[in-house]
């Protein structure tokens, strides 16, 4: 007898075929809660869900008992308990490395748009204030020969670090929990600890996963380490960093600029000050998002799953101890 597959959200219709070729599979639609009501009889059946932002909760894995894989089209998987998992002997896959390039393309892309300025120009166009050459007040700032502080040095953190390195001769400091001498040698980085990052750095990009640790890592104290020329990305978690003192350092004039993809609370309201500040450029989450690497992290979630059901290793398999 077939296993039996929830999906939430949408798939290619190929992806969906190849599921469906294999497995007995209910599709629910994005915004649908998993252990809604009318679905705790599909729950109950299912021995693997996929999909994206899933909301796992001890409540939801009781409701499934035959719950053996839960492939999430995503790298983090804060949103989800995996000692619990692990302790249901219940797999957790994950998408890494199919969305780390577009991911730094994003930070890179913050980081030139708020330096040059870019968004607060293109609107002041708009608003058909250019009427002769500008001066001083509108100048940006240079990002080539720069020195560009990682918060986090994993794989996104490096190729931020590679397009900063290599393509703006960008001087490089990292601050990681553990030193990484192929880098330092490939890219000339410095390990440093996070106040000295801070305080010699020029442009500051957050790229830690958001853990226990790491919530509000960036707070009051560390923004006033920073330059007031400093500009600050943030490409990780909104929860890394204090908001409230992010706004009160760009209001201040303590930092000179932030370029953010990720909030507290997403999506971002328009109430929100970081919205109404000209020195802030701020995206709705679209780090990985391009049609070629939602699809191909779409194509791993799938490959995941389908290799766990069948009792082979997943390709990203996150509690490694849950494969037998």
């Amino acid at each position: 007898m077939k296993k039996r597959l929830v999906i939430q959200g949408r798939l290619s219709d190929a992806q969906q075929a190849e599921l469906s070729d294999l497995f007995e599979v209910d599709v629910l639609p994005q915004a649908t809660a998993l252990d809604a009501t009318e679905n705790r009889a599909l729950l109950a059946e299912a021995h693997g869900i996929i999909g994206s932002g899933l909301a796992i909760t001890p409540q939801l894995l009781d409701a499934a008992p035959n719950l053996k894989v839960i492939a999430t089209i995503s790298v983090g998987y804060d949103n989800i308990p995996v000692d619990e998992l692990t302790k249901r002997g219940i797999m957790l896959c994950n998408t890494p490395d199919v969305l780390t390039e577009t991911t730094a393309d994003t930070g890179f892309a913050l980081i030139m748009a708020a330096a040059r300025r870019v968004v607060e120009l293109a609107e002041w166009i708009k608003a058909d204030k250019w009427q002769a050459s500008i001066g001083p007040a509108l100048f940006g700032s240079d990002v080539h020969g720069k020195t560009l502080g990682m918060v986090g040095f994993g794989r996104i953190g490096q190729a931020v670090a590679r397009r900063g390195a290599l393509g703006f001769g960008m001087q490089l400091l990292y601050s990681n929990a553990s030193p990484k001498p192929d880098l330092e040698s490939e890219l000339g980085a410095q390990r440093r600890e996070l106040n000295e990052l801070l305080a010699e750095a020029d442009f500051v990009c957050v790229t830690v996963p958001l853990t226990a640790e790491t919530e509000r890592l960036i707070g009051a104290q560390e923004f006033a380490l920073m330059k007031p020329s400093g500009i600050f990305i943030n490409i990780a978690r909104g929860k890394v960093v204090d908001e409230s003192a992010l706004i009160d350092a760009l209001e201040n004039g303590v930092i000179q600029a932030a370029g953010l993809d990720v909030f507290e609370q997403e999506p971002l309201r328009a109430a929100s000050p970081l919205t109404k500040m000209p020195n802030v450029v701020a995206l709705p989450h679209i780090g990985s998002a391009t049609h070629e690497t939602r699809d191909a992290m779409a194509q791993r979630a799938v490959d995941n799953i389908r290799l766990a059901l069948q009792g082979e290793r997943p390709i990203s398999l996150v509690n490694e101890e849950t494969y037998q």
